[in-house]
């Protein structure tokens, strides 16, 4: 991993993080973030950029179940059901993100990093994203799983990182 040198971040992340905040600011649009297994890292990255106060409207961190129901409003009916790591959860998270934000955008993850709570149906390193914009709250989630690299924390981590600002850009 190769750190910019003006940046926590790698470079990958923050050259992303830098378009998310250009192209979203020259548009005026506003995002807000709903993180559970990157735990902060994708608000990190887009605050690591000068400017990112014309972008960057909040963060949530909810990695607990409890943390995702009180905080964004996830339903527990969907976490008993589905569970933490479905579309259902993420597009939740994300409509809570919304709800509780002045961001015309939100994107939120949750997904397994491992080493362990991996299971067969949803390994280490299956992640969900889910985008909502406001003005579109009731359009068919715009939501995905993924299998990301699993082999290390890190690693997926780092890929949920990037598919989110990648979520983000306009």
């Amino acid at each position: 991993m190769i750190v910019a040198a003006h940046s926590l971040l790698p470079r990958d992340i923050d050259a992303l993080a830098k378009r998310v905040v250009e192209e979203n600011a020259r548009i005026g649009r506003k995002v807000a973030l709903a993180e559970s297994c990157t735990g902060g890292l994708v608000s990190a990255a887009l605050t690591e950029i000068p400017g990112s106060s014309q972008v960057l409207d909040r963060g949530f961190v909810t990695y607990s179940n409890q943390a995702k129901m009180e905080t964004l409003g996830v339903p527990q009916d969907i976490i008993e059901t589905f569970g933490a790591v479905s579309v259902a959860c993420v597009w939740a998270m994300a409509q809570g993100a919304l709800r509780k934000s002045d961001a015309d955008v939100a994107v939120a993850i949750s997904g397994i990093a491992g080493p362990d709570g991996g299971t067969e149906l949803k390994p280490v390193g299956t992640v969900v994203f889910a985008q909502a914009k406001r003005g579109e709250e009731e359009a068919e989630p715009v939501a995905e799983m993924r299998k990301l690299d699993g082999s290390t924390r890190a690693e997926v981590r780092r890929q949920a990182t990037l598919v989110a600002l990648e979520l983000l850009l306009p």
